[in-house]
């Protein structure tokens, strides 16, 4: 397991690529591309289709650790769940990223964005609002609100993002997903549900003659590491974890 891991109950670092032209369907290049991507990653072995243009290659989830691949009408995916450390993970994206110039024929020109996503997720019994706003808080000119007569808090969700360079073309979003529902609340029938946290640094427009996908990742990741380790561990993951473990 990663560095990150012991952040959490799991974690996985996604890449997406989305294209602004359609991506090849043909049955020769589909399978093409996945057989490259099973040469280099052997476990990959579980091939399927989701939907009519959506092809997946994965390894085997029984380990709670493994290895997937997809591609959509519009887009490239590339994830890893539990990975052993980071740099496998990033890895594996670059190598990704690498092949679809060749095997997929997308062009530089052709990047409507490129994003690499940190999520975080947290096993917990209960209302994963009240534990989220416990943890990391609400802003001042809300937090009057949850004192109002006779109220439950149903929806805390709250995203944050912001630019990392001057054109305003790399971004960062940090957000969170709860799975408490109202029936839950009123009913006080809570089950061990999944609360998530994502970090996402996204590269939009083409790239540059003097660009390639696979170094672009390097740099997005080298962005995503640093605003993990920085602020998101201190201050989001450590604190959910403290109020998890004081339930």
């Amino acid at each position: 397991m990663s560095q990150y891991g012991v952040f959490s109950d799991d974690f996985y670092v996604n890449m997406n690529l989305s294209t602004e032209m359609e991506l090849p369907q043909g049955r020769e290049s589909v399978l093409h591309y996945f057989e490259q991507i099973r040469r280099r990653f052997p476990k990959m072995q579980n091939f399927y289709s989701r939907e009519k243009s959506e092809f997946v290659l994965e390894e085997e989830k029984e380990a709670g650790a493994y290895r997937w691949v997809s591609i959509e009408k519009k887009r490239v995916n590339s994830g890893v769940v539990n990975p052993e450390s980071y740099e496998a993970a990033i890895q594996q994206h670059r190598e990704v990223l690498e092949l679809v110039p060749f095997e997929l024929s997308i062009s530089p020109l052709d990047c409507e964005s490129l994003s690499l996503m940190f999520g975080f997720d947290f096993a917990f019994r209960g209302n994963h609002n009240e534990l989220l706003t416990e943890a990391i808080g609400v802003s001042p000119g809300l937090e009057p609100l949850m004192t109002a007569p006779n109220t439950k808090l149903l929806s805390a969700e709250p995203s944050l993002q912001f630019a990392l360079d001057q054109d305003c073309r790399t971004q960062c979003r940090v957000s969170f997903e709860t799975r408490t529902t109202a029936y839950q609340v009123r009913t006080g029938d809570f089950g061990e549900e999944q609360l998530s946290v994502y970090l996402t640094v996204r590269r939009y427009d083409s790239l540059d003659a003097n660009e390639s996908y696979a170094d672009e990742i390097l740099r997005l990741s080298a962005f995503g590491r640093d605003l993990v380790d920085d602020y998101l561990v201190p201050n989001v993951l450590r604190p959910l974890q403290q109020a998890i473990s004081l339930r």
